[in-house]
């Protein structure tokens, strides 16, 4: 028979960025650190598809009462989602990324820490490179585009600010164990946004704290100032949006460890300079794709830069600006379908 903890880490592997097998077996005591063996049974039984208790219950054989308390006690530690409506709460899986990993914001020791670092490294740094383009994109930096440009509104920080119904910020997971593990900036830390449901998860279990629309536009200006590359999910309507720096960042430091990391993201822009370059060097402090080089002027490696328009924004004498690429990419409408299109590009659908 299947060791349930093996299980659980091919199932979580389906979903989102996944979950590797590795050879030392890390992802396995990370599972045990976080599952007991009867919340591992518990969520092979359930799937991202929010169900009732009772539903649930009647499905596996069960006491709902039981059962719910159960629940309930895997939703505080971050293992399993819940959307309450209209006062029924729903219950589903949730992937390690966007999910159980973020959700330990407040329980992360330094013992785990460390073990999610030694995952990174083995095997969770190549899952996350693989995927990056459907997972979170860069957007540009408002300042950054020329007002006769047309911005999507998918491409606008704001927009998808203003159009969220509830809005959370937490603190950033990844700077976070970072600096428990010795590594990492001394940028902002509370810094990552929620929408929707997902902020209204966060609200519920003191994850983050509810703000308004005007708070989190002053939020993200402010990350941005401190070179922090605005990415909301690869979706229209996304479920959050980070602020992201090449120091801490899983997805940022995956793709910078390639040589063309511009090929592996969901954007379109790119950075160019001109003759107005003094070349003070502030571009290249900015960067967090290590794009930019000064030779005579200041230079962008387009294999490298990621269309965030920071290098603009730092630039005193207007010599960069954001080019729109000639075919325009257009992200999945929900998060539903940035999931499905995860799963297909992963190869666990057929596409």
């Amino acid at each position: 028979m299947e060791n349930i903890y093996s299980a659980l880490q091919k199932r979580l592997n389906m979903y989102s960025l996944g979950f590797p097998e590795t050879q030392s077996k890390i992802e396995i005591t990370i599972l045990k650190k976080l599952f007991s063996e009867e919340d591992a049974k518990l969520f092979l039984e359930l799937s991202p598809k929010l169900e009732t208790a009772e539903s649930i219950a009647v499905r596996i054989g069960k006491n709902v009462n039981e059962l719910q308390m159960h629940l309930e006690d895997m939703v505080k530690r971050g293992l399993l989602f819940k959307k309450m409506k209209d006062g029924i709460s729903k219950y589903g899986a949730i992937p390690f990324i966007h999910g159980i990993f973020e959700f330990q914001i407040k329980r992360l020791s330094k013992d785990l820490a460390m073990l999610l670092e030694q995952y990174y490294e083995e095997g969770l740094s190549k899952a996350v490179a693989k995927s990056t383009n459907l997972f979170l994109r860069p957007i540009p930096v408002n300042e950054s585009i020329e007002t006769k440009s047309t911005v999507a509104p998918f491409e606008d920080a704001v927009a998808i600010i203003k159009q969220a119904p509830v809005i959370a910020v937490a603190d950033c997971i990844c700077r976070k164990e970072k600096k428990i593990v010795g590594k990492g900036c001394d940028k902002p830390m509370e810094t990552c946004l929620m929408f929707g449901s997902m902020a209204e998860y966060y609200i519920e279990n003191d994850l983050g704290r509810k703000i308004s629309a005007d708070e989190a536009i002053a939020i993200v200006t402010e990350a941005q100032k401190h070179g922090m590359v605005t990415q909301p999910g690869t979706a229209q309507n996304p479920a959050g949006m980070c602020s992201c720096c090449g120091d801490c960042c899983a997805v940022l430091l995956s793709i910078k460890r390639f040589p063309k990391p511009a090929e592996m993201v969901f954007s379109n822009y790119f950075a160019q300079t001109n003759d107005n370059c003094t070349s003070c060097g502030n571009c290249i402090d900015m960067c967090q794709m290590d794009a930019i080089e000064i030779t005579d002027i200041a230079h962008v490696n387009l294999d490298r830069c990621i269309g965030c328009g920071l290098c603009v924004i730092a630039c005193p004498n207007d010599a960069v600006q954001l080019i729109p690429k000639e075919e325009k990419k257009i992200p999945p409408k929900t998060s539903g379908e940035q999931m499905m299109e995860m799963a297909k590009q992963r190869g666990v659908l057929p596409k």
